[in-house]
């Protein structure tokens, strides 16, 4: 992005809304993003600092007035300077308490939504951090009434509860001198001495503090985007480049519940979805929850999970099976190797699936898919089925016959739609089950049509000896009378050459041959059936190996947070220890 763009801004009606542009913009980013929100009274300086992140003196508005620049939540996304697969996604806000907006509730708002799509969180405040500046972060003290972990929350819960989803704070403390000074607002906060405090720790962890001097002395200020480095004090730039050094080397990438890291990009773990998810919430007078936002979120996820897994695997399918293949071993190998990375892809990009809800989909699919089309092969193949039981096929011509049904009858069914995923592969299966009929119609057909040969050759043979007797023994009437009764005899012969052509070894010989083919075809279909059968005992060791493979995997990343939550809580624990 060559600059920032709106992603949250208020409608006509005063309410929260996404910006659909900012959306698509994401929506190009899939890779994993680090989000870097500031938040902060108005014009204390939030965007140059967001500026420098960026690494550009331009780009979110800066003022030399009390006027406020930045209204709703503006984003920029760049290039993240240290992790090459990662995408740096900042996100200025509107200044809060402005005097002139005088709309507490749309800073809460604001304040809320900054905490829940990042993971860092930067506060930015003038001055130094005394009482006063702590009882300027009420907005902090009132997250629980703008924020839910769970659906089934009550009051009251256990507020560190949050601080396994909260973002990673730093404050920033800006000794910034505005044209106008503005007294605050009279509204005073009935909040306890250390309730402000409290809630910093149990909400935010880890927790940084930046203290910055004033960057220049008079004029300067009001022209910062124009200055360089060589303009501005010395410490300010060195304080400017530690506080950069340490967001593009701590700043976490943004994950949701069992570590699973957020990206731009929509078919992934969309930034977008998030932010439409909790605007959504609000606009609808409800509390943003993490909960439901997953429980939404995952919906969307896995119902795209499942499609990707399944055009994976039709492709695969398409790009490595050449058929017809040479055996039904070599089709079982691809189709083996295409279910494990299409379930993969599923368990990857799935989540929240606990009750394995949109696996069992996936596997459903493949097998409603599976009998559809041996449904419908069995009506398509019906004819040629019959006409392989009855014999039709064991003639002299016959496997050119067969070749052009099943031919005809493939097309059809090819030609039908409602397949699924599995059209082509059940096709094949039929095919190798076909294939060892199809040599044993051939073979058949071979032998036939040299009988045949056989034996038109004996009757010409034979015709042309009786031909010499009557020439020898017959006056010429009489041997034409033969000639045109034998004409006769072998033109009924060959249009009946299995019963009158043929010996009746040759014949016994061929139908004996044909039923070895044939008991040959059904071993080998038998192979084929139990090969399926492999196939499926596979197939359902492979999903739970991987099933249980995420779930270990899960529960170390719960272990993990965990961990973090619980080191978090007694640092809390031991502070307090040594105050008493």
């Amino acid at each position: 992005m060559k600059e920032p763009v709106c992603l949250i801004e208020n409608d006509s009606d005063g309410k929260l809304r996404v910006v659909r542009s900012a959306l698509d913009i994401l929506d190009q980013i899939d890779q994993h993003v680090v989000v870097v929100s500031v938040v902060g009274l108005y014009r204390t300086g939030k965007s140059y600092l967001m500026n420098k992140l960026a690494g550009e003196k331009k780009g979110f508005a800066l003022g030399a007035t009390i006027q406020s620049k930045t209204k709703g939540i503006w984003m920029w996304c760049v290039p993240h300077p240290e992790k090459r697969d990662h995408t740096l996604v900042l996100l200025d806000t509107e200044g809060l308490g402005d005097v002139e907006k005088g709309d507490e509730k749309n800073d809460n708002w604001i304040f809320s939504l900054a905490v829940l799509l990042s993971s860092t969180l930067v506060y930015n405040s003038l001055g130094t951090i005394d009482n006063n500046a702590l009882e300027k972060l009420h907005y902090v003290t009132e997250l629980t009434e703008h924020i839910k972990v769970k659906s089934n929350q009550r009051d009251g819960e256990e507020s560190s509860e949050y601080l396994r989803y909260f973002p990673s704070f730093v404050w920033t403390v800006r000794d910034f001198t505005l044209t106008l000074e503005v007294e605050p607002s009279g509204y005073k906060k009935d909040q306890a001495y250390n309730l402000p405090r409290s809630c910093l720790r149990n909400y935010f962890s880890p927790r940084w503090c930046f203290v910055f001097e004033r960057p220049a002395s008079g004029d300067k200020m009001r022209r910062m985007e124009e200055l360089t480095d060589a303009d501005l004090e010395p410490a300010f730039v060195e304080q400017a480049k530690e506080f950069c050094d340490h967001v593009f080397m701590e700043a976490k990438t943004k994950t949701l519940k069992q570590g699973l890291k957020v990206t731009g990009r929509r078919e992934y773990y969309m930034l977008g979805n998030l932010a439409e998810t909790y605007v959504s919430a609000i606009r609808s007078g409800q509390i943003p929850c993490l909960d439901n936002a997953v429980l939404a979120l995952a919906q969307i996820e896995n119902s795209s999970a499942i499609e990707r897994a399944r055009a994976h695997y039709q492709k695969g399918m398409a790009d490595w099976v050449a058929y017809p293949t040479e055996t039904q071993e070599e089709l079982s190998e691809v189709h083996a190797v295409m279910e494990k990375e299409a379930v993969a892809i599923f368990i990857n990009n799935s989540f929240k699936d606990e009750d394995q809800k949109y696996q069992l989909e996936l596997m459903r699919n493949y097998k409603e898919s599976q009998k559809a089309c041996e449904s419908k092969i069995e009506c398509i193949f019906d004819l040629l089925e019959v006409r392989i039981r009855d014999g039709s096929y064991m003639t002299s011509g016959g496997y050119k016959e067969y070749c052009n049904d099943l031919k005809l009858a493939t097309s059809e069914y090819r030609s039908e739609g409602g397949r699924g995923v599995k059209a082509e592969e059940v096709l094949k299966e039929y095919l190798e089950r076909k294939a060892s009929i199809g040599q044993a119609i051939l073979s058949s057909d071979q032998s036939l049509t040299e009988a045949e040969q056989r034996a038109e050759g004996e009757i010409t043979d034979t015709m042309k000896m009786h031909s010499m007797t009557w020439q020898q023994h017959s006056n010429d009437h009489q041997m034409e009378a033969y000639l045109s009764l034998s004409l006769i005899f072998i033109s009924l012969s060959l249009s009946h050459t299995h019963i009158l052509c043929l010996p009746f070894s040759a014949v016994e010989q061929a139908k004996r041959e044909a039923s070895e083919r044939e008991n040959r075809a059904m071993e080998e279909q038998l192979v084929v059936q139990e090969r399926l059968r492999v196939d499926q005992q596979r197939t359902y060791e492979e999903n739970v190996n991987q099933l249980m493979e995420r779930m270990s995997r899960d529960s170390r990343n719960a272990v993990a947070e965990h961990d973090r939550v619980l080191q978090a809580r007694l640092k809390v624990g031991i502070k307090k220890k040594h105050k008493h």
